[in-house]
């Protein structure tokens, strides 16, 4: 799957202005602070987007095929195989996290667990960006692109990831939600930041 994953959506922020605009707030309100770890990397290209802009990036993703994808790709970036809710990294070693629709592959009952994951490896003042699909629905694929596969998208509400954030010691900052756009498959999206206030 991570070659066809890589081939499909390697340069699908081209066509996300506010995608690139949240990230650029992120950069601008943790410059200085240390390095920005991009959690759930997939092939790499968000990460790659981040050290094209002049910040050290570390992307984290569960599979070592898109990892070694995101490796050959993006080389002055760096990338580690890892799952989100036992991140190989350090307490404290990063300024900044993005995870981009990589926690709806996880269970409700696995979201808090994840989001302490996240605020352990950031610094103080450091932030996380969080974006995923609206809704309540799970939906399931056994065919992607003409390839088999077996997993799942899990949807979640809003105010129900900012209740999470909070809960582990997040202040959230800001949330919008927005439409797709036509080359994104048809749902509701949304976006948090928040800060690690100690």
């Amino acid at each position: 799957m991570a070659s066809e994953y890589w081939g499909r959506i390697g340069d699908e922020l081209t066509h996300k202005p506010l995608d690139r605009a949240l990230l650029t707030a992120l950069l601008e309100q943790t410059d200085g602070l240390g390095p920005v770890a991009d959690l759930g990397c997939g092939p790499g290209h968000v990460t790659g987007w981040l050290a094209d802009h002049g910040v050290r990036s570390v992307g984290i993703d569960l599979s070592p095929a898109m990892v070694g994808i995101a490796r050959r790709e993006h080389p002055r970036a760096e990338f580690r195989v890892g799952d989100l809710l036992r991140l190989p990294a350090e307490d404290g070693e990063f300024g900044a996290a993005v995870a981009l629709y990589s926690v709806i592959h996880l269970e409700p009952s696995e979201m808090r667990a994840a989001f302490e994951e996240m605020r352990r490896v950031m610094r103080p003042s450091g932030r996380v960006l969080v974006a995923f699909h609206v809704g309540t629905e799970v939906r399931h694929l056994a065919e992607w692109w003409g390839l088999e596969v077996d997993v799942d998208f899990r949807f979640f509400e809003t105010e129900r990831v900012i209740g999470w954030l909070k809960d582990v010691g997040l202040t959230v900052e800001a949330s919008l939600e927005r439409t797709s756009h036509p080359r994104e498959a048809e749902t509701r999206r949304a976006y948090v930041m928040a800060r690690r206030a100690d």
